[in-house]
């Protein structure tokens, strides 16, 4: 069996990120076509922390594939500290065909699939997000048409999300301008990663640069789970960087906003936003069950070869 794993997007080629959305695509719009590649078969779920589309959607995923969905929450395994990493991943790959984890340290994710024949895939690492992103170019894909020549502007931190868009982008052929204040810039190894693989991103201060002429405006939280001592220095920081709806009358007229949620009325988008009639952000939740499903139907296939 071949070793597959999906940590970042770009574990995947352009054409395999275009047959993962494509397939995406066909799952939702005929459930009942939808192969039973995990019949009889276990996902084994790590959770270092919480979630809840992420659960969900994961969990439906392996449903719909015939699988059966393994929760497991952090104190039942005490990863790293009451075992190692690597006895957990040699562990949980005895009894189940996928391990999918949510961790604080990416580092964790590469030691797993370092160990492991199964495939493991990341459910939100310090350092990507990647299902998310594929959710995230599924709906636009539905939303725009076609990907490439487009333009999404990211306004927000340059964090886990935004590294795992610029590498989406550069594969889909779509342009990414970000918009951060400084010192929460997108950082350099990621920039010359993504431009590395072809993608088009530019790296500005004003959001109003950002959003000019953009198909969509993204955002995410100015202060992520485990960063709450730095709350009041963040929304010092990102003062200015309100998504509302001055910002997106400055994208182009039928602009779409998104969002991975949760959301913070009034900090990085104004409820008039969010809530408005531009909004995608539930189709952009809903489709996270379809997209994890054509990741791990992708990897489970590709694995089997």
């Amino acid at each position: 069996m071949s070793r597959r794993r999906f940590l970042e997007v770009d574990d995947l080629t352009p054409t395999e990120l275009a047959a993962v959305l494509d397939a995406a695509a066909k799952g939702k719009a005929d459930p009942s076509g939808i192969p039973h590649l995990l019949a009889g078969q276990g996902v084994a779920m790590l959770f270092e922390k919480p979630s809840a589309r992420t659960r969900a959607s994961t969990e439906m995923a392996v449903v719909t594939l015939g699988g059966h969905p393994l929760y497991v929450r952090p104190e039942e395994i005490g990863l790293g500290v009451r075992e190692s990493v690597a006895d957990v991943a040699r562990t949980f790959a005895g009894f189940c065909s996928v391990i999918a984890a949510r961790v604080f340290d990416h580092s964790r994710l590469e030691e797993m699939a370092a160990v492991v024949d199964v495939p493991v895939v990341n459910l939100l690492s310090d350092r990507a997000h990647p299902l998310q992103a594929v959710a995230d170019f599924l709906t636009l894909q539905e939303l725009l048409g076609t990907l490439d020549g487009r333009r999404l502007a990211y306004v927000g931190d340059g964090n886990n999300v935004t590294a795992s868009l610029a590498y989406a982008a550069a594969l889909c052929g779509v342009e990414l301008t970000v918009a951060s204040p400084p010192g929460y810039e997108l950082d350099e190894l990621t920039v010359e990663r993504a431009r590395n693989l072809g993608a088009v991103i530019d790296l500005v201060a004003d959001p109003y640069d950002a959003v000019a002429g953009a198909d969509a405006v993204y955002t995410d939280v100015w202060t992520s789970m485990g960063q709450e001592d730095e709350r009041a220095a963040r929304l010092a920081a990102f003062s200015g960087y309100t998504v509302d709806d001055a910002l997106m009358e400055a994208a182009w007229e039928h602009a779409w906003f998104l969002h991975c949620l949760p959301a913070h009325r009034g900090e990085e988008v104004a409820a008039s936003v969010i809530d408005g009639p531009r909004s995608a952000v539930w189709q952009q939740a809903a489709n996270r069950m379809h997209a994890a499903r054509a990741v791990v139907a992708h990897l489970v296939t590709a694995a089997g070869r």
